[in-house]
């Protein structure tokens, strides 16, 4: 996959319910990185740490990722400016966002994002609070002027469910790109206990879920002209079939 080399990029990984699958996404996108030959770093500020236990759990025969255990710094603004400094080398900055994010907090965690992205699972609960959620980040957006690109991400989507279905038509009436879904399957599980990504397992193992990650990579590293294309409010791909439009790209 052809990407842009020109300035770090900053994918923040966000949600104030909890149980989104905020830290699945953040640790497969930080791999799926990884495995595409970007040199990532993936911060944490959820007070669990489950992304940086994640990471040192990581095979140390696969490509480095950056841990920034962020949230282990509370409140000095100078003690974690300076600990989270990263390499040089560093090209996508991952965040992984703790739940309960609103007001300051919020503003503060997507400063200077160029990409935020929002999992949402299928539950009447989930869909509720992430409405609330979206709503509360596209204010925060107006009031700071920034122009990050926003999206949805399904998460623990089951086939042929009504829940699924559910989800589909939700994410649908939201002004804001979906861009796929990450099935509720055993392969997460898997690189969950071992640190690892699905796009980094054996090309035989998870076939059926790496091309999500290549979706997501494909629309971030695309310029923004590409919601016009995929078409604001439109859901790209709630289903089994690759996101053949997004970017461009042949997946």
């Amino acid at each position: 996959m052809a990407m842009n080399n020109s300035r770090v990029r900053r994918i923040v990984v966000a949600n104030a319910k909890g149980g989104s699958g905020k830290t699945t996404v953040a640790t497969n996108l930080a791999s799926a990185y990884a495995a595409a030959g970007k040199c990532a770093a993936l911060f944490d500020f959820d007070p669990q740490g489950s992304s940086t236990h994640w990471l040192k759990l990581r095979p140390s025969d696969l490509p480095e990722i950056h841990a920034i255990p962020a949230y282990q710094y509370g409140q000095c603004q100078v003690t974690r400016s300076f600990a989270q400094r990263v390499p040089a080398v560093v090209e996508r900055v991952v965040v992984d966002t703790p739940a309960g994010l609103k007001g300051m907090d919020l503003r503060d965690q997507i400063k200077g994002a160029d990409v935020i992205l929002i999992p949402v699972a299928p539950s009447p609960i989930d869909m509720l609070a992430t409405a609330d959620f979206v709503s509360e980040l596209l204010r925060a957006q107006r009031g700071s002027c920034f122009d990050a690109r926003i999206a949805l991400v399904a998460n623990r989507v089951k086939k042929n469910t009504r829940m699924r279905e559910a989800l589909r038509h939700f994410m649908a009436d939201l002004d804001i790109p979906v861009l796929g879904q990450v099935r509720d399957a055993q392969s997460y599980v898997i690189g969950a206990e071992t640190g690892m990504g699905v796009a980094e397992f054996e090309p035989n193992r998870a076939r059926a879920d790496r091309g999500i990650w290549r979706q997501l990579l494909a629309w971030i590293e695309a310029a923004p002209e590409i919601e016009r294309s995929v078409g604001v409010g439109k859901v790209a791909s709630v289903g089994e079939a690759p996101l053949s439009m997004v970017a461009g790209s042949a997946y």
